[in-house]
């Protein structure tokens, strides 16, 4: 039951309250009794990473083996049914606890995590992997982790091991690349203003990335759902486009990166033998760092292999400009 899973709880009323301290004292608690974290912890200590310069950017790929589980995972209809859901309070391992945010969401440590203190915020009800009607408890969420805390989400086709579970993930700021990357002059294309909310393109990264940025958390809503709309086909079931999401807050603003999809893995994944590539991205891939749980990419990866994957998986330039001249 979820009341057995709760160590802090964490609500609106509780102005004294700071939620990146509690979390912190729920990582060190869940590290001396969950012996799956700390082995994940541990294994944190092995992980490697090599920067690969591809045309006119560059990223980082991490050598992660514990991450194989979720990188080849099932996620087809048929798998999710058969399989038990891993997020819901139930089927959490025995040793395991989270904080719970504001009645919604409960926060866990990531026993497989990408880095050191990563998140996982499920919703407490089984209900679909949908942004939509979360984005303002994850902006609000991104406010309350920050400066500490990134926040990302994948989308149900996009990378989410648990497409049948609201869920987000919380990376240590600046962990991932494209942070600092949405902040280059040079790679700044800005499209339109919108109520004092600008939206802009980033050039020259090989994926397309439309970023939002602003202090007024409504209109930045609005105009994501305006976005996700027109990214949306018009023949879709879905609920959602294709779509992984980043997002800060500083300075008393926050940023948005929206990366569209076109495809969940792309073609060398579904290689056979030594042309095999083992990387399935989601939004820390899209973000500039690639996880590679097989040595074998790690070391042998190449600048094209790299190039072709995210023009593969990305949306056209063309497709997404369109789709902004809805947004605006």
């Amino acid at each position: 039951m979820l009341t057995e899973k709760i160590y802090a709880t964490y609500t609106v009323f509780d102005t004294s309250a700071n939620l990146v301290k509690i979390c912190a004292h729920l990582f060190r608690q869940q590290k001396r009794t969950w012996s799956m974290l700390a082995d994940g912890c541990a294994s944190l200590e092995n992980v490697r990473t090599r920067a690969v310069e591809c045309s006119g950017y560059t990223v980082s790929l991490q050598f992660n083996p514990r991450r194989i589980v979720s990188t080849n995972a099932s996620v087809d209809e048929a798998s999710i049914r058969a399989r038990k859901c891993f997020l819901c309070a139930d089927n959490l391992p025995a040793d395991q606890k989270g904080i719970l945010y504001k009645d919604q969401m409960i926060i866990l440590c990531n026993p497989a995590p990408l880095f050191t203190g990563h998140l996982t915020i499920a919703h407490v009800e089984h209900r679909p992997q949908r942004i939509r009607p979360a984005l303002e408890m994850f902006l609000g969420l991104s406010k309350e982790l920050a400066p500490d805390y990134t926040l990302f989400y994948n989308g149900p086709k996009c990378g989410a091991s648990a497409p049948d579970h609201l869920h987000f993930h919380a990376a240590p700021a600046g962990a991932i690349p494209i942070g600092k990357e949405s902040e280059v002059p040079a790679r700044r294309f800005v499209v339109t203003n919108v109520s004092g909310t600008t939206i802009l393109l980033l050039e020259g990264l090989g994926r397309e990335v439309v970023v939002l940025e602003g202090n007024d958390p409504s209109m930045l809503v609005e105009l994501t759902h305006r976005l996700l709309d027109a990214l949306e086909p018009p023949d879709s079931s879905d609920g959602e486009p294709m779509v992984n999401i980043i997002c800060g807050h500083a300075r008393g603003s926050w940023r948005i990166l929206v990366f569209p999809r076109r495809k969940h893995r792309p073609s060398v994944f579904f290689n056979e033998g030594e042309g095999k590539v083992l990387i399935s991205p989601a939004a820390v891939d899209m973000g500039g760092l690639i996880i590679t749980p097989l040595e074998k990419d790690f070391l042998s990866i190449t600048p094209e292999v790299i190039e072709q994957i995210y023009a593969e998986v990305s949306l056209g330039r063309e497709t997404v400009v369109d789709a902004l001249r809805e947004v605006a």
